[in-house]
């Protein structure tokens, strides 16, 4: 057997993994002892991945949707047919009537193609990575307080710090490898913080666990950053050389007080106190928060940066913001520029010398009119898109809202992917592609890691990488853009993205990838930024939240979009059969699905588990199976993204929002 190093490609650790072939097929996964992400540990998906590329279901030619049934035709055909729809959609509403979505799957090598066939062949950015339709990105929070819209530390650091704060994410379940980390560095002498709604495996290993209601982060963390400030416990120093804006602040925090926020996030005011003092006497602090949860509030996200800032946790090792991206690439599909508002590597789109740079580079004029992004496409009037691309990207399983309604009306569809999923039923054309260990490419973890992913077998019935295929369909609109391998596109993307710039495949080769900014005169990388820190910082003032009032007629919080199941559904998970089989556990017990009920409130209410309840709101009302539950905090009901037609029943004709008052209505059967 041949034993080849690469990276996982399930979630955005990015462990390092060695694949095992025989002949031209793998047959095994094992962990790297030295990948500094995981250190010799991998999860499920990581021990399992490779199974995806067996799968009897994997498409193996191009498909065309004739008289409503789809038939098999030859590459030629389907470019040809992709090329010719597209000339006419764009001919008929203009450019602006196509729009490009990828997933945070995609490699760095198709992402950037992807946008640049859309800005330079199309003349558009309607760019988005799929990821947009049902998470608040933290992007422009990042950037407009840090100036980086990424992780600022790595996670070998974290072994090391005094103090991490785990805030909203279930570590377990959606980055294993990462909570293994966490709980190591708490059994080493770390103090650990969790926050959230819902307990889990790293809460209950934390040394406090602040189960707040639903949506009261920011509230939370402007309490904690009052008690820092009237202690003197900021770092006036780091305050005073490296940050603006602090007098906003401080105006902005005579408005909070302990009592008030602890009764409205639902914990004790001894709890949130103790938060406060713990954080801020860390010598090296760390806040991980996950930037794909519905319910994150750009307030929040700016309450925690606020926190990092007092207390100068930036620019040295071991402390910093951690913007957890749990898909694999949702970090490098950003930084690739799949955003209909930032070029690559992030300046805004009609910033002059970004489009200077790019024009020269592209040979062609950019626009400078900001495109739309994946929520805007799946709600738009029919004199908006008309056609759409969906890069690996399957939006019906995903927690955007009624996505197969809107499906039916774009004029064409193209699809690249290795399956038939319930999107790809839409499309008019579908692009198979290949699977992990099929080729050569790069993703960039959470952690700002760009690593190359290796090419262990051939791909199976002759299929190209998705990177080709953009490519062979430029070609057919007259840009030949000359590539002969992925390494030709990243030596494009290192001009492209300044903090790519020294990230050619010879040095990313070595040792186990380079940690962005990695640039032609720093190829080593950067662990953690701000080390030679010139950088200027800026609080960002959050007016105190008001709270929610009491509903009489509707006293539960209904939480739509959890996205803690995310991998029941994903068509990988269903595609691998050792995942299958695990992911899908809760099925049995749940074959209809579920939402979850706090144990206290299921006793008030007379609800036994698995029993048919009627969650009523005042847009609508649903019947569902209850999964009774000690996780979620009492007076929330969790119904998780997957429970489309429940959502949509509830909500009615209210689309706007995470939250919603409801209440239960036991025995409908």
């Amino acid at each position: 057997m041949a034993h080849t190093l690469t990276t996982c490609t399930f979630c955005g650790v990015g462990c390092g993994i060695y694949l095992e072939t025989s002949g031209n097929r793998i047959v095994g996964a094992y962990p790297s002892v030295s990948h500094p992400a995981n250190s010799g540990r991998i999860c499920l998906r990581g021990w399992h991945v490779y199974e995806v590329s067996d799968s009897p279901d994997r498409l193996k030619s191009p498909l065309i949707k004739k008289n409503g049934n789809f038939e098999e035709v030859s590459w030629d055909e389907a470019f040809g047919y992709t090329v010719r729809r597209l000339q006419e959609v764009r001919d008929r509403h203009g450019r602006d009537s196509i729009a490009f979505l990828n997933s945070p799957r995609c490699s760095n090598e198709e992402s950037y193609l992807l946008q640049k066939f859309a800005r330079t062949v199309i003349g558009t950015n309607n760019v988005h990575h799929g990821t947009g339709v049902y998470s608040n990105n933290s992007i422009n929070v990042l950037m407009d307080m840090i100036g980086v819209p990424a992780s600022t530390n790595s996670i070998s650091e974290l072994r090391d710090s005094e103090v991490i704060v785990v805030d909203g994410v279930d570590l377990g379940h959606r980055m294993p490898t990462l909570a293994g980390t966490v709980i190591r560095a708490r059994l080493n002498g770390a103090r650990l913080i969790v926050v959230g709604t819902r307990r889990h495996r790293v809460a209950e290993n934390a040394d406090l666990f602040i189960q707040i209601k639903p949506d009261t982060e920011a509230m939370l963390y402007g309490a904690m950053a009052k008690v820092i400030v009237d202690r003197g416990l900021t770092n006036l120093a780091f305050i005073r050389n490296h940050c603006t804006n602090y007098e906003s602040l401080q105006n902005e925090l005579r408005f909070y007080d302990l009592l008030s926020a602890a009764e409205v996030c639902g914990v004790a005011p001894e709890m949130i106190e103790r938060a406060a003092l713990t954080y801020a006497a860390g010598r090296s602090a760390a806040i991980l928060y996950s930037t794909s949860m519905e319910e994150r509030t750009k307030e929040s996200i700016r309450a925690v940066v606020n926190l990092a800032l007092l207390t100068g946790n930036l620019g040295k090792k071991s402390s910093g913001i951690f913007a957890l991206t749990e898909q694999n690439n949702l970090q490098g599909v950003c930084d690739m520029g799949m955003l209909p508002d930032r070029l690559p590597g992030y300046s805004p789109v009609g910033d002059q010398q970004a489009h200077a740079r790019l024009e020269a580079l592209w040979d062609t004029v950019l626009s400078t009119r900001p495109g739309v992004g994946a929520r805007t496409v799946f709600s738009g009037t029919p004199d908006s898109v008309k056609a759409i691309w969906l890069g690996r990207y399957d939006p019906i399983n995903t927690a955007f809202r009624d996505v197969a309604s809107s499906l039916r009306h774009f004029e064409f569809i193209v699809v690249q992917h290795l399956f038939l999923t319930e999107s790809a039923q839409f499309a008019d054309v579908i692009l198979p592609t290949t699977a992990f260990g099929e080729e050569q490419v790069t993703f960039t973890s959470t952690e700002r890691r760009i690593q190359l992913a290796e090419k262990v077998v051939d791909p199976p019935h002759g299929l190209a990488p998705a990177w080709e295929q953009i490519a062979e369909v430029a070609r057919l609109f007259g840009k030949d853009w000359k590539y002969r391998r992925s390494a030709d596109v990243m030596d494009e993307i290192c001009e492209a993205v300044p903090g790519y710039g020294g990230a050619r495949y010879e040095n990313l080769e070595r040792e186990y990838g380079r940690q962005w900014p990695c640039t032609k005169d720093r190829p080593l990388g950067t662990s953690y930024l701000f080390a030679d820190n010139g950088t200027r910082f800026k609080f960002a003032p959050v007016t105190k939240p008001e709270p929610r009032p009491a509903s009489k007629d509707f006293p539960l919080t209904l939480v739509f979009g959890h996205s803690l199941y995310y991998w029941n559904l994903n068509v990988l998970i269903r595609n691998s059969e050792t995942l299958r089989r695990e992911y899908r556990a809760l099925w049995l017990d749940y074959p209809e699905g579920f939402v979850e009920i706090n144990s206290d409130d299921a006793r008030q209410f007379g609800i036994r588990d698995g029993q048919k309840i009627q969650l009523t709101a005042a847009t609508g009302a649903a019947a569902v199976t209850a999964r009774v539950t000690s996780d979620v905090m009492a007076g929330t009901v969790f119904i998780p993204y997957f429970m489309h037609e429940v959502e949509r029943q509830v909500r009615g004709a209210h689309t706007n929002g995470n939250l919603v008052a409801g209440r239960i209505d036991k025995g409908t059967a």
